[in-house]
């Protein structure tokens, strides 16, 4: 590493040296030593002293970027130059939601979090079933920062790494989500991956290895911090939509696909866990009724397996299942909240998902309560 090389880094981590070039001398001496450059007397070639122990570096003015040599740079948070403006959302750390119950592979979601080591993990499924709600909750009980992406086919290089703007007459850098999570070591979370177009996508494919991403914008390289990660979210793999049924989704470039580490492929809760959740949020709610619960489960659970057989198009999926559940907080009518929330299927499928929640009902009503066994005599 050169001299002006040492100066940049030094610049770098510096804001007050970035702005006067004035520096003590011990302040450098720790700081060669920390990066690992040798300390020598051609670091003061080119500056002059203007206190004990106070000198200003006379040489290559304002430099604050590294253009070559970036391997040595030290893989952490660095501060960017003056006409960069950082986005102001670092990230947030979610809000933990009291109706959640862990399930499937959260527990491997929750321990990659928790490594702080980068592997990039796709979670896919069937729409409404808490993919996304899974990576938040670890996020929130690991105290870790998240940056939610929503992608759409107007997912581009600018809403993604950053662009150049003007503000009040002058040209700034912009950082996007993906540099401020890198630097911060938070995580970003690609919700719908699959909905982004093909060709932008592809300019994540190094920051998807771990590597540091190259902005154009400042002749910087940016490095991820520890504990950077990115997760995934999609309902087709990347593979497109044959059915239909998640329109707008695309093929994406199996190069992209295969830099993703570890996929989970995650189902709807069992009955079990199902019941719990709804029991949750009726309890936050305030309209507690197990009985309703018990049904909404199992007319759920019909309707899962007739889709499965090809007998239906679509199906009532656990976010839908919530709908309900507040719906009934509202109105205190459990027929209407099955009416309402139906409301938006076509009328074939409303019409039949509304019959058998009539029938399952009636089932329920009649159903024997189950009285607790008598204690046995010694």
């Amino acid at each position: 590493m050169n001299v002006e090389q040492v100066y940049a880094e030094f610049s770098a981590k510096n804001p007050d040296f970035a702005r006067t070039q004035e520096f003590r001398k011990r302040d450098l001496q720790e700081f060669c030593a920390e990066i690992g450059a040798k300390w020598h007397a051609s670091l003061f070639e080119n500056t002059e002293r203007v206190a004990h122990g106070v000198y200003k570096y006379t040489g290559v003015q304002n430099v604050v970027t590294i253009k070559k040599d970036p391997v040595v740079a030290k893989q952490e948070p660095i501060l960017v130059p003056d006409n960069v403006l950082r986005n102001s959302n670092f990230g947030s750390i979610p809000m933990s939601d009291p109706d959640y119950v862990p399930f499937g592979q959260y527990r491997d979601i929750e321990t990659i979090i928790k490594s702080k080591i980068f592997y990039p993990v796709l979670i896919t499924g069937h729409s409404g079933n808490g993919k996304t709600l899974s990576v938040m909750q670890a996020c929130a009980k690991l105290n870790r920062a998240m940056i939610r992406i929503n992608c759409t086919k107007k997912t581009d290089e600018e809403s993604l790494i950053g662009s150049k703007t003007l503000v009040d007459g002058n040209v700034i850098v912009v950082e996007g989500p993906f540099l401020t999570a890198m630097r911060s070591g938070s995580i970003v979370l690609l919700d719908e991956f699959s909905a982004s177009d093909p060709n932008a996508i592809l300019m994540l494919q190094g920051i998807m290895e771990g590597k540091p991403y190259y902005f154009t914008a400042t002749g910087e390289y940016v490095y991820p911090a520890k504990g950077f990660n990115v997760f995934l979210t999609d309902n087709t793999k990347g593979q497109g939509s044959e059915d239909g049924r998640y329109v707008g989704t695309n093929i994406l470039n199996e190069a992209f696909l295969e830099r993703i580490g570890m996929t989970i492929e995650q189902e709807y809760p069992s009955a079990t866990v199902e019941k719990k959740i709804m029991l949750r949020r009726m309890e936050t709610k305030g309209c507690v009724n197990e009985k309703f619960a018990e049904t909404l489960i199992k007319w759920s659970e019909a309707i899962r397996r007739t889709f499965a057989d090809g007998g239906i198009d679509t199906m009532i999926t656990t976010r839908r299942l919530g709908h309900i559940v507040d719906n009934y907080a509202i109105f205190n009518d459990t027929n209407k909240a099955i009416v309402d929330c139906t409301a938006r299927f076509d009328e074939m499928t409303k019409q039949a998902f509304r019959t058998l929640w009539e029938k399952i009902s009636e089932e329920s009503k009649a159903a024997p309560v189950e009285q607790p066994a008598e204690p046995q005599n010694a």
